[in-house]
């Protein structure tokens, strides 16, 4: 029986992955080590990592308190390393249409009832619900895997990140 072993890393322990190609082109394959990406990023940067059609998977290096943010679907932040506390508040108004992709800044505080907060340790993820404010705080450099969909300031760096 053969034995396979997982590791999980985090920015203060990552090495860079591989791959094994099964008799396919390597051009249909985009991998990135998400730590390694994050331990490059600027905090709270949105760097692709995944991409089908529409939707994303970004890195985000939390550090500190991120600006507000909301987007006109549902995200899903998954935290990997660290603890980062979400704040979320339900807003009396859309601050986006309908059709826009991709979660956008708001400037100043949100207008709306506060909903509370989420604290997420490694592991753990929550829902960024549709048309609600929110916020992040980490007191130490954590990584969160943010799916969205491809918006403006999703920055896409695969030359940079993509194994060749």
């Amino acid at each position: 029986m053969t034995n396979y072993v997982t590791k999980f890393g985090s920015l203060d322990d990552f090495e860079k992955g591989s791959i094994e190609i099964i008799d396919d082109d390597p051009k249909h394959y985009a991998f990135s080590n998400i730590f390694e990406v994050a331990n490059a990023s600027r905090p709270w940067e949105k760097v692709a990592v995944g991409k089908n059609m529409d939707y994303v998977v970004e890195v985000i290096r939390a550090e500190g308190t991120s600006e507000w943010r909301t987007a006109a679907h549902d995200e899903f932040p998954l935290v990997l390393d660290g603890e980062v506390t979400i704040e979320l508040v339900k807003l009396d108004e859309p601050a986006v249409p309908a059709d826009k992709n991709g979660s956008v800044a708001i400037g100043g505080d949100p207008v709306g009832r506060p909903m509370g907060r989420v604290v997420c340790r490694r592991g753990h993820m929550a829902l960024l619900p549709a048309n609600a404010a929110y916020r992040m705080r980490a007191e130490r450099p954590s990584v969160v895997i943010l799916q969205t969909t491809l918006g403006d300031d999703t920055i896409e760096r695969w030359a940079e990140i993509c194994l060749s």
